[in-house]
Order: C-alpha cells, then sequence, then structure tokens
C-alpha cells in the first residue's frame, strides 16, 4: 500500500490533499447532522432521501457548466470562488440553527444552495489533479483523494456525534463552515505554472457539446459514464437512507447514523489504500469487476444485517468495494480525457452521478415508505449484480488505460515536497 502514498511527495498535491481533508471532515459533520436533524424532525425516510437528494442533485444539474468553467478559467481561482461559496451557505445553516429557524424546509435550501457551489467547482479540483502530480501518478492521486474523502467519512460522523450531544446541531454546521478556511488558505499557498489564458470562440452550448461529443467517442470513459450510472441508481442510495435504517431498523439516532457511516468510511479508506497496488498486480478490469460484485452481495448483507454492529460490520466491505468502483470509474476518465477538455468530460461523468443518485434516493426512500428499508436496499443490490453478471463483462475492454494524458500540452514538471 505505500505506493498508494507516493503522490504526498509532491508540495502541491500534499497542500491540497491536507486542507480536502479537513473541509471534508467538516462537510461530514453537517451531513451527519442535517440526516439526523431531518429524521428525528419529521420520522419520514422520504424526507431523508429529500435532503440527500437535494445535496446532489446540483451535481447532476451543474457539473457540465462548472466542467466548462474549469476548461475557460484559471482553475484554482475558480475553486477558490466556489469554496468561498459553500462557506457563505453553510454560514447561514449554522445561524439558523443557533437561532431555531432552521425548518426541514430551510434546509433542504441551504443544502441545495452549498451543493450547488460544490458542483460548479468539483469539476475544478478533479482537472486540477493532473497537474499536481505526474501522470504516473495521477491512478495513486485519485485512490488517495478517494481514501482522503472517506477518512473524513471516519472522523466527521464521530465528531458530528459529539458535538450534536455537547452543543446541539449547530455545533456541526460552525465547524463545518470553519473547515473550508483551510481550502482557502491552501488554494493561496498552491504553486502552479501559468498554463496560458483560455478564452475561446464558442459559446456555453457549443463547448458544452464539445465535452459531450469527446466523452461518448472514447470507449472507455463512455463504459465509465454508463456504469456509474447504473451504480447510482442502484446501489448509491443506500447512503442517503442511512439515518432511517439507524433509527428505524436499529433503533439508534445520532450514535447509530455514526457507528454505520464510519464503518463505511473505514472499509473504503482501506479500499482506496489497495486500489492502487490491485490494479497494479491484477490489471484495471479485473479489479473493477470484483469490485462491482462485492458491492452488490455486501450490500445484500447490509440489507439482511440483524443488527447495528452485524450492519456495520457489511458496511466496511461495502465502503471498500463501492469506493474502488467510483475511484476506478473516474481513473477511467481522468486517464482518457486530453487536457484540453478535461473538465467538460469531468462534468459529464459527475452529472451522470449527480443526476442518478438523487432520483435512486428519491425512488428508494418512496418505496421504502411502503415496503420496508431492508427491502429496497437488497433489491437494489440484486438488479446490479444481474447487470454486473449478464451485461458488463462483454463490454468492459482488456484495456481501460487510454494513455491521452501523457502528450498532453498542460503536463508541468512537478516538485516533490522535499525539493
Amino acid at each position: 500500500m505505500i505506493s498508494a502514498l507516493h503522490p504526498l511527495r509532491y508540495r502541491n498535491f500534499a497542500l491540497i490533499w491536507s486542507a480536502a481533508l479537513l473541509s471534508n471532515v467538516g462537510s461530514w459533520m453537517q451531513t451527519v447532522a442535517v440526516g439526523v436533524y431531518v429524521t428525528a424532525r419529521t420520522g419520514r425516510p422520504g424526507w431523508t432521501g429529500l435532503v440527500a437528494a437535494a445535496a446532489f442533485l446540483p451535481i447532476g444539474l451543474l457539473s457540465p457548466l462548472g466542467g466548462v468553467m474549469a476548461d475557460r478559467l484559471d482553475r484554482r481561482l475558480w475553486l477558490f470562488v466556489t469554496t468561498t461559496g459553500e462557506t457563505a451557505f453553510a454560514v447561514c445553516l449554522t445561524v439558523l440553527a443557533a437561532t431555531g429557524h432552521a425548518t426541514p424546509a430551510v434546509v433542504t435550501v441551504l443544502v441545495f444552495g452549498g451543493g450547488a457551489m460544490a458542483a460548479v467547482g468539483f469539476p475544478a479540483y478533479q482537472a486540477l489533479l493532473p497537474d499536481l502530480v505526474p501522470v504516473d501518478e495521477l491512478g495513486s492521486a485519485i485512490s488517495l483523494s478517494s481514501a482522503q474523502f472517506n477518512m473524513g467519512r471516519v472522523i466527521g460522523p464521530a465528531l458530528a456525534g459529539l458535538a450534536i450531544i455537547a452543543g446541539g446541531y449547530a455545533w456541526a454546521f460552525a465547524i463545518n463552515a470553519g473547515s473550508f478556511f483551510a481550502v482557502l488558505i491552501a488554494l493561496v499557498l498552491v504553486r502552479l505554472p501559468d498554463l496560458g489564458a483560455r478564452v475561446p470562440a464558442a459559446s456555453l452550448w457549443q463547448r458544452l457539446a464539445e465535452g459531450g461529443r469527446a466523452t461518448f467517442a472514447n470507449p472507455p470513459a463512455r463504459l465509465a459514464v454508463g456504469l456509474i450510472s447504473a451504480v447510482a441508481l442502484t446501489a448509491s442510495p443506500f447512503i442517503a437512507l442511512v439515518p432511517a435504517v439507524a433509527l428505524e431498523e436499529f433503533a439508534s439516532k445520532a450514535t447509530g447514523t455514526s457507528v454505520l457511516i464510519t464503518a463505511q468510511g473505514i472499509g473504503a479508506v482501506a479500499g482506496a489504500l489497495a486500489l492502487t497496488p490491485l490494479t497494479h498486480r491484477y490489471g484495471r478490469r479485473r479489479v473493477l469487476l470484483a469490485d462491482l460484485v462485492a458491492v452488490c452481495l455486501s450490500l445484500a448483507a447490509y440489507g439482511m444485517a440483524p443488527n447495528l454492529w452485524v450492519g456495520a460490520c457489511a458496511l466496511v466491505l461495502v465502503g471498500a468495494s463501492y469506493i474502488g468502483v467510483l475511484a476506478g470509474c473516474n481513473t477511467i476518465v481522468q486517464l482518457n480525457a486530453p487536457g484540453a477538455v478535461r473538465g467538460r468530460m469531468l462534468g459529464i461523468y459527475m452529472m451522470a452521478l449527480g443526476i442518478l443518485y438523487p432520483i435512486g434516493a428519491l425512488a428508494q426512500g418512496a418505496i421504502a415508505n411502503a415496503v420496508g428499508i431492508r427491502a429496497v436496499t437488497v433489491g437494489g443490490a440484486a438488479l446490479l449484480l444481474a447487470l454486473v453478471a449478464t451485461v458488463l463483462p462483454r463490454h468492459i475492454p482488456d484495456h481501460l488505460d487510454g494513455g491521452t494524458l501523457a502528450g498532453r500540452p498542460d503536463q508541468t514538471t512537478m516538485t516533490s515536497a522535499g525539493d
């Protein structure tokens, strides 16, 4: 697993990675606090799915626009602007919660606003990664970024539970607002070469269409988009329904939610760190197929778990395999995306995830109101497994690394942290 840590040798990546870790801890504190707050106030899984959809729906709606901006503007500056916007929404949520005015509807609106800022900024963050490390370290950088995100998932829920018990929901929201400043400081300190002006003559719609054509004309990138769409609709909604599972199936509120999300995060960190050495040994295709099968089986086990601790153990396995699927698909897009359209191709990829995950969360939440969360979770896993067994093996090529980054015009000389 040591090879997965190599990108941290580079100063720029280490700065952004460390700041993003602190920010993600705060974001997961807010995610857990919001889910528990809305579930406790309403007692309805449908509301839990709605607030989760509000956070992720902007990804589907606005990620292509964020991709256009990432290809047109200075990516670091654009990320600074959007992070400032996320900070503002987090501050508003904190103030309203502290003053007792945070109704479920208001919380949902503010979560949507913060999600919108993240959606238009995240393609710039993703597109920056190949400028922070050499091309042969890109896969490891993406896996390490996934590990960082899920380390926040491990630490954040535990801190959220403590914050809710000690000072209420407003404390969790306030810590999240403060955590964004770590990213802002890192963006000021990072050193990137001038890549030249990006002032295209084409219109917004023309550039969006260009990104779409580039994505779907590339077989590996097209596969990644299709695969993440299926996963987002069938498997991913379990994330949104964790607070409802903890409350309704395991009779636990803040503590149960934190335990389950932390368990998933522990598995995801381990899975992300293991992804690079496993890929080097067995190849990207075999690892991706293995992760797909594993996420289906472990998710079904989670849906049938008799108690909180068995469910947590199952979620460790879910987290490890699920992050392998997400990081694997993301790496496929990155490795096949030329620098000139990288932001837009990533925007298309995130649009698929962002549209279908909230649709799946809303649908599964509504169905769960009628038939129960366990049946919905197991059913989604079975549907994905059927797709994996009957369709995907014939459509995943033996080689998924396109190699287009090797000759990209904006590849720069990297400097190690110790240089």
